[in-house]
């Protein structure tokens, strides 16, 4: 089924305390933009180095820079818990980089929305974890590890809300542009530190390298523009994706967050407003808590 945002935006009462985001890549900052467009405050939460390959469409990339902007919405590291609060006050997104469960209990958050995609490596958390919980991508399982699942595949069923069991298993083809796939992606030869010889936005031609690993290089097979690139000292394995070259070569697209992630966010919005109809009229126990946690 398509997700599409409620008619009801504007009538809606506000979700308080905010929705913690777990990673503020591409796909968690077009979540974040989502909810925010319906008026509800998020906090993110990633690494001091984030994992993320279109960095400049990711929210995350404050907690390198300090802030970061992304369609309008201002995201800004915040230092300390206590940042937490007046980053929120003051209207943007704050990134946190620590425990996300210490800024969960801090901001008494009922709403958990896991976006890092690492639902089969690292599918950590249970429906007791909060009021609810929305897992993005394969791995996760509805009732398992969390209250509803978003199909995160590209196709006709991108964006589906699953109230039960889990999404499409992974295929590990990369979206097509121009009729390349798998052509696009740069991945590691060999473990170890990752060392940036091109940055985002940088035009390569086939052979050239991109970045090194242990001084093994990573070179690109196609010729266009570097659209993603995992940050200078990150640490990755074998085989992983690092980055991908867009054959478009159109420098526009570093700052426009894709379709998928607006799609998928807007799902994330559909997902909330389905899972708290279902708590107003259910007797369970987190009902309780979500009512009390939106009132």
């Amino acid at each position: 089924m398509e997700s599409r945002l409620s008619d009801q935006s504007t009538t809606t009462p506000p979700l308080t305390p905010p929705v913690l985001v777990r990673g503020g890549g591409d796909l968690g900052t077009g979540v974040t933009l989502a909810l925010r467009d319906r008026g509800w405050p998020v906090v993110i939460v990633d690494q001091p180095l984030p994992g993320a390959l279109r960095l400049h469409v990711a929210l995350a990339y404050a907690a390198v820079k300090g802030q970061w902007q992304v369609a309008g919405v201002q995201a800004r590291l915040a230092p300390d818990l206590g940042a937490l609060d007046s980053i929120l006050a003051a209207g943007h997104v704050p990134v946190w980089t620590g425990s996300w469960r210490a800024a969960a209990a801090h901001l008494k958050v009922a709403t958990l929305v896991d976006a890092r995609m690492r639902g089969l490596s690292d599918a950590d958390l249970r429906p007791a974890d909060a009021a609810m919980i929305i897992g993005l991508g394969p791995g996760w399982r509805a009732g398992q590890h969390c209250h509803a699942v978003i199909e995160t595949s590209r196709g006709a069923t991108l964006g589906q809300v699953l109230l039960r069991g889990q999404a499409s298993a992974h295929t590990g083809i990369p979206g097509s542009v121009m009729n390349l796939t798998h052509e696009r992606i740069l991945r590691t030869p060999v473990a170890g530190v990752l060392r940036r010889v091109c940055e985002l936005g940088d035009l390569v031609r086939p052979g050239q390298t991109v970045a090194t690993v242990s001084d093994s290089p990573i070179a690109a097979t196609i010729g266009g523009l570097v659209r993603g690139l995992k940050l200078d000292g990150v640490l990755v394995g074998v085989g992983h994706k690092v980055g991908d070259i867009d054959p478009r070569a159109d420098a526009r697209l570093l700052a426009e967050p894709t379709d998928k992630a607006h799609r998928v966010g807007r799902a994330v919005v559909e997902a909330i407003d389905t899972l708290r109809a279902r708590q107003r009229t259910e007797s369970d126990p987190n009902a309780v808590a979500w009512s009390n946690a939106c009132t």
